[in-house]
């Protein structure tokens, strides 16, 4: 039977489905200038998050289905091939064995999207051809943003005429750190002016920003700007997501929409591998927006191993026996 609350949701469009995008405002001073972050409040409610909500049984089975709804499966090695690629973008199409999803009565469940460099946008459309799972590139010198302006311009323009539909941009961090939001609201403006139809994904880069005042900064700053969603790292960063650091990104989204009607999407990446830390992160998601998030139209994982992770959990709870981590691959 179908698992209360998840079977087809998990397909489930956002309010802004069909075309309706976050159209970005003017630079407001007054509202970055007025904004505050409690940063002890913030690490103390994050902190007690993982036991206050805990899950077991079928319920937690269905937050980790979907958990892979709303999972951008990733590869962003140099030694990525069209072989791998095609391995993982068969992940995708079928993210957990089939007697798994015939048991937990999710058939069809598939991640949100694929997520590849530049190179291997054309052999993950071929593979993924048929199955509208979207193809994201990351994008803008990723992962440093040190590149030229026109070359990022460039790259982000390459990727999307290759068809690329979603565009992972990199913030440049010394715009934040030098307190320099006008030239920041301008970058990323031009940014999503070259993304054209493909969505744009702004990664903050949270670890090198110097604290969550300038982390709350900064994702407003993407929005106003026209981020369809903003995202914690790179995955390449020393510090990659963190509960506080998402909490901060997920009130400034409450924020923006509360006060423009635009809603923009969440995506913590890096480091994210096991299950339950992933659960938290859903948690927090419900806890701070609501359930109008809980669609990979509003809410993505930058993810590698932790679907390896999530599969052994689930074969473990449809069996009731153990499962080796070894046994579950990603691709």
């Amino acid at each position: 039977m179908p698992m209360q609350g998840f079977g087809q949701d998990h397909v489930t469009q956002s309010p802004q489905a069909g075309g309706l995008r976050n159209a970005g405002m003017a630079l407001d001073m007054d509202w970055i200038g007025a904004l505050r972050v409690n940063a002890p409040a913030v690490n103390r409610a994050a902190a007690a998050l993982p036991a206050r909500r805990v899950l077991t049984g079928e319920q937690r089975a269905a937050w980790m289905c979907k958990a892979v709804a709303c999972m951008d499966l990733t590869t962003l090695s140099g030694d990525d091939t069209a072989a791998r690629v095609a391995r993982l973008c068969a992940k995708a199409r079928q993210p957990l064995r089939p007697d798994l999803l015939e048991a937990m009565g999710m058939e069809g469940l598939r991640v949100g999207a694929v997520c590849v460099y530049h190179e291997m946008i054309t052999p993950a459309l071929e593979a993924l051809e048929g199955t509208g799972i979207p193809v994201a590139a990351v994008s803008t010198g990723f992962p440093a943003g040190l590149s030229p302006m026109r070359l990022r311009i460039a790259e982000i323009e390459a990727s999307v005429a290759a068809g690329a539909q979603e565009i992972d941009i990199v913030i440049s961090r010394r715009r934040v750190l030098e307190g320099r939001w006008e030239a920041l609201h301008d970058e990323l403006r031009a940014f999503r002016a070259a993304c054209g139809a493909a969505h744009m994904k702004a990664i903050l880069a949270t670890g090198e920003l110097g604290g969550l005042r300038n982390v709350a900064r900064a994702a407003m700053v993407a929005m106003m700007a026209g981020a369809d969603f903003i995202k914690t790292s790179t995955g390449k960063e020393p510090v990659n997501a963190t509960l506080p650091v998402t909490l901060v990104m997920l009130r400034m989204i409450r924020d923006y929409h509360e006060r423009t009607g635009w809603r923009v999407g969440m995506k913590p990446a890096g480091g994210i591998s096991k299950a339950g830390e992933a659960l938290a992160y859903l948690a927090m998601l419900r806890e701070e927006l609501g359930r109008e998030w809980l669609s990979p139209e509003l809410f993505r994982f930058g993810a590698s191993s932790l679907l390896a992770d999530i599969e052994r959990q689930l074969e473990q709870h449809v069996s009731g026996r153990p499962s080796a981590g070894w046994r579950h691959g990603i691709g």
